[in-house]
């Protein structure tokens, strides 16, 4: 009898054991990758439940067990993560627990207004928006500008592509641009040319904006930044139609009119107010803003679209009244562009008038 109750309690325990470790070694029951998602105060308690819901978790109480027997119990952190097929109970909390989190990534573009920058923001799937409104005058509160900027934040993100994370809170996104800029724009005022017409590092992102607004072929920026400093340094007026165009804002419907080059109360009319506008007008990346500080040095001081989205440069009005006749009058075309068919042309506000006369 004692010889059988031994065989008997021995094979339980073989038993047991072989359970136990079947238990342990349980897969998931996603035979494809899962994507969840993990928010802030979310406890594996309520999540294992919700996974077992799903169908691919086959126990939420054994993951729960497993984790207190492996002291993983905080293993969660906020984001998505994809879980591979069939993992096992510790095979998974190791996973949480080491996996990085689904990245995401948005762009602010160069040349766009800041009011365009924050609309892509607050439509960015998975951001958390917890800048309510996100407006111009909520980011100059976060950024904590003064001066005019206070007013008027424009120019201050840095156009480029950002990685982020479900859940990720959108002011952390504007700080990061905003401190990207700061350090582009350090970088370009401490490398700048000597007698340049700027008197402090905010007059070279304003004229980085309007370089951004003027370029359709890239490797004219230093050419048009020339054209644009040297004005400034004969005191002439920028006579640059993207000025205009953004101090306009919701009134420009396409086209310019005379009775916009002539209308003075528009602080932001290149054509009637001598320097640089108040503010800049658009996000400006490096490239324009090394061409602000780097200006390509000559004589021209004109220019006037192609219309294939580059530009003839003059250095006497007379040149340039002629070419504008060639380019804007006689041979203005259906397909005129303002950028190269190389790449995606800019919005139409990128175009000048570029017949008016110098004073």
């Amino acid at each position: 009898m004692k010889r059988f109750i031994l065989t008997m309690f021995s094979l339980s325990l073989v038993i047991g054991i072989a359970v136990a470790a079947a238990l342990w070694t349980l897969p998931t029951n996603n035979d494809v990758t899962v994507r969840i998602e993990v928010q802030r105060g979310d406890t594996l308690h309520r999540l294992s439940q919700q996974w077992q819901q799903d169908g691919w978790l086959p126990s939420a109480l054994l993951l729960r067990v497993q984790a207190k027997l492996l002291q993983q119990d905080h293993v969660l952190r906020v984001g998505e993560y994809d879980v591979p097929p069939q993992l096992s109970g510790p095979q998974l909390l190791r996973h949480l627990q080491q996996a990085r989190p689904v990245a995401y990534s948005l762009t602010l573009i160069e040349g766009t207004t800041l009011r365009d920058a924050l609309a892509v923001l607050a439509q960015t799937d998975g951001l958390q928006q917890d800048i309510e409104p996100l407006t111009p005058m909520a980011i100059a509160s976060l950024l904590e500008l003064d001066g005019i900027a206070k007013a008027n934040p424009e120019g201050w993100l840095y156009p480029d592509t950002y990685i982020y994370h479900r859940g990720d809170r959108v002011s952390a996104i504007v700080q990061q641009s905003h401190q990207r800029m700061q350090r582009e724009l350090n970088d370009a005022w401490q490398h700048r040319q000597a007698n340049l017409p700027y008197k402090t590092p905010y007059d070279v992102l304003i004229m980085a904006s309007i370089i951004e607004k003027e370029t359709g072929a890239p490797w004219e920026r230093e050419e048009i930044a020339g054209v644009f400093v040297r004005r400034l340094q004969k005191n002439m007026r920028l006579q640059t139609d993207p000025t205009i165009i953004y101090g306009l804002g919701d009134e420009f419907k396409g086209n310019l009119r005379r009775r916009h080059l002539n209308d003075a109360s528009n602080i932001y009319n290149s054509y009637r107010h001598h320097g640089l506008p108040p503010t800049p007008i658009a996000l400006a990346g490096r490239a324009a803003l090394q061409a602000a500080v780097n200006p390509k040095d000559g004589d021209t001081l004109f220019f006037v679209a192609r219309g294939d989205g580059t530009h003839v440069f003059s250095a006497t009005l007379a040149e340039h009244n002629r070419a504008v006749r060639h380019y804007q009058i006689n041979q203005r075309r259906a397909d005129y562009r303002s950028a190269p068919p190389s790449q995606p042309p800019p919005s139409p506000s990128t175009e000048s008038v570029e017949g008016q006369s110098a004073p």
